[in-house]
């Protein structure tokens, strides 16, 4: 009978941390941050030898975002739009805030929403204004996590 349990993952191979850290500023770049399923698969290219793909799909991610005759901001809202449409809740909340980054509006998420609801129906409107009452709500949170009245209640600006 033969062991289930995989082998462990070697040690990254040398020299591969600043080619990971390269790859993770052009998420920062685009996103702002770096997704956690990003970092999980830097991980795994690094310890199998495989950052080379992981370098190849962030040279194309950049092409396309902010090579795009779109421009980052619009390109961000196309994302968020086709991830509504398909479904996609976590990558389409990723590329929310990566819109708010590259300078779009919480109108301009909405206006995405609206318009997924004529091309991809309820479904793809209500996962786009959850998504944006979630960023509306973290934004008013982080401006001010602790009302003065008691309320419990934040004042949120359009």
């Amino acid at each position: 009978m033969t062991d289930p349990t995989p082998d462990p993952a070697p040690a990254p191979a040398p020299g591969t941390a600043s080619r990971a850290e390269a790859v993770r500023d052009r998420y920062r770049a685009t996103l702002g941050a770096v997704p956690r399923g990003v970092e999980d698969r830097l991980r795994l290219a690094r310890a199998f030898d495989r950052l080379a793909t992981e370098e190849a799909l962030a040279a194309l991610r950049h092409i396309v975002l902010t090579d795009s005759p779109l421009g980052a901001r619009v390109q961000q809202l196309v994302h968020f739009g086709q991830l509504l449409s398909l479904g996609r809740d976590h990558p389409a909340r990723l590329h929310a805030r990566g819109a708010l980054h590259a300078g779009a509006t919480v109108a301009d998420l909405i206006g995405v929403a609206e318009t997924a609801l004529i091309t991809s129906g309820v479904p793809a409107y209500a996962l786009g204004t959850e998504i944006v009452a979630e960023l509306v709500a973290d934004a008013a949170e982080a401006a001010d996590p602790a009302p003065a009245d008691g309320s419990g209640r934040t004042a949120v600006s359009r």
